[in-house]
């Protein structure tokens, strides 16, 4: 066995937890809440979180899906002390880079009796599930295999030239566990599951075991998917002589129909999908620390749902945990979100709306000073109106707009009132009266400015609502159509005040010669 088996054996203090995800596409929202369990109690243990790429499962594969869990972890802060990108003294993270690793425990294993030589082909054992399925038999492998020498099994049916390797579990094997979560666990009775498959790379059932001695991993946390191979994965521990770790099953992330998330039905249920949907990390990990787990008790004993992952770690203790699967509910993350938007420092905000604006083709690639100033005012009016960042390419677009350009939205149009034209009239009329300085303003010709949101209001006001005695509620839905070409928009006098009186006017005229 490899030197490293030496000193994986971890001290009293030293916690070591993992997260292990298959590189089989794009990665699941359930590796981020794995992730994310496994990282606070070791931060709060001062132990040490490692992230190792399961990818022994050759015919899934998917050679993009690794980097894309780097990206997505990491764009969630979920950072990992070692791993194959960042390498560690257990290296090497992957799977498909240790198999020289499993072989002499597996040999071990055959050497002791534990572990048999099995020559079934794929279709003698798929024959076998169907004729034990038809006779309501108990499913599992029948051991024909069992005690035969190559040669033996050769001159049967069903032979395979290339062998797998079966652990052969013995009838009083043990059925319970302890489990920090749930206590004394019981699970089925193991059949004699394939540890080394026909093409040399260990099935997960060899490879974790090995790997989470070799690493010295302390607490392995899982999916309660995985309490029915643990009884497995222990008896593997067992019969190699090595310390096994403590288990923690969490429950599994439910949709609100109670079904499992699936990443072939759920759209949620994929890393990437929040990004792409406009979501923030520290929401998406608020949100992920509220499942199976209760928010905590504020001075005023209310519930505090927003958190960050520091004050998470802080408090985090496993008997919190709840084992009834977690509702995964889109509604409760985007309210999140968007106190979670609300709460940001404005330039802050401003800089994670650009690359969305830039997606969508509202800001170029390289924009300009002057663009990136707007953008930062802009973004001042609706960082309280949005609930996610592919929300503001609808509110911006218009300040980035020609105003030759500006298409006027058919509902928007269509709300319209008879006296439209009218009010847009007055509007023209009252704002063309107000004085604006020529060329740049200084700090004395700003104060003789009238172009500002307050004076834009009142000038309004006193035009519409006095003086056409229209109420305040109905007065502006024109200016607002005509100003950003939307029935929802930002807030109009300030949105007028950023576009400029020249822009705002241009508007305004076209929007009222369109009417006749």
């Amino acid at each position: 066995m490899s030197d490293s088996s030496a000193h994986a054996a971890p001290s009293a203090s030293s916690v070591r937890l993992r997260v292990a995800p298959s590189p089989t596409g794009d990665p699941h929202v359930g590796t981020a809440y794995m992730a994310l369990f496994n990282l606070a109690f070791a931060r709060q243990q001062g132990g040490q979180f490692v992230l190792r790429i399961e990818d022994t499962d050759r015919a899934r594969f998917n050679e993009t899906s690794e980097q894309q869990l780097y990206d997505t972890l990491g764009w969630l802060g979920l950072r990992w002390d070692e791993g194959p990108d960042v390498g560690g003294p257990y290296a090497p993270y992957r799977q498909s880079e240790r198999l020289e690793t499993y072989r002499p425990y597996v040999d071990k294993l055959i050497e002791d009796g534990h572990a048999y030589y099995c020559w079934c082909s794929t279709e003698r054992l798929t024959a076998m599930r169907e004729k034990q399925q038809k006779l309501k038999l108990p499913t599992g492998y029948d051991r024909l295999c069992v005690g035969k020498t190559r040669e033996e099994r050769a001159e049967l049916e069903g032979f395979n030239e290339t062998p797998v390797v079966r652990m052969l579990v013995p009838d009083d094997a043990p059925t319970t566990f302890e489990d920090v979560i749930r206590g004394t666990v019981s699970a089925p009775r193991p059949d004699d599951q394939v540890i080394l498959k026909a093409d040399g790379f260990p099935t997960y059932h060899m490879a974790v075991v090995v790997d989470d001695h070799e690493m010295g991993i302390t607490h392995v946390v899982r999916g309660e998917e995985w309490i029915s191979s643990t009884p497995k994965h222990v008896l593997l521990y067992q019969w190699l002589g090595l310390e096994p770790p403590k288990f923690a099953h969490m429950p599994l992330l439910r949709n609100t129909n109670k079904s499992k998330i699936s990443k072939r039905k759920n759209p949620e249920a994929r890393l990437t999908w929040f990004q792409e949907q406009g979501y923030l990390p520290e929401a998406v990990v608020n949100f992920l620390g509220l499942l199976a787990y209760p928010p905590a008790k504020g001075e005023d004993g209310q519930d505090v749902e927003k958190f960050t992952f520091e004050e998470f770690s802080r408090d985090f203790a496993w008997s919190k945990v709840n084992t009834v699967g977690p509702i995964f509910d889109l509604k409760k993350l985007e309210w999140l979100n968007g106190a979670w938007i609300r709460d940001l420092d404005l330039a802050d905000f401003t800089a994670r709306l650009q690359p969305y604006l830039q997606a969508d083709g509202v800001l170029g690639d390289n924009p300009s000073l002057g663009e990136l100033a707007r953008l930062k005012s802009v973004a001042e009016l609706i960082q309280t109106r949005i609930a996610l960042l592919t929300e503001a390419s609808a509110l911006v677009r218009p300040f980035y707009t020609a105003d030759a350009d500006l298409q006027i939205d058919e509902d928007a149009r269509a709300g319209l009132k008879d006296n439209a034209g009218e009010v847009l009239d007055a509007a023209i009329g009252a704002l063309e009266a107000l004085h604006v300085p020529a060329g740049v303003l200084s700090e004395e010709s700003r104060a003789g400015n009238e172009w500002h949101a307050e004076q834009i209001e009142a000038t309004l006001r006193e035009a519409i609502v006095d003086g056409m005695g229209i109420k305040p509620r109905f007065a502006f839905g024109p200016l607002r159509t005509a100003v950003s070409g939307a029935r929802i928009s930002p807030p109009l006098f300030e949105s007028m005040e950023i576009l400029g009186q020249h822009s705002t006017l241009t508007r305004l005229r076209a929007l009222r010669s369109s009417l006749g």
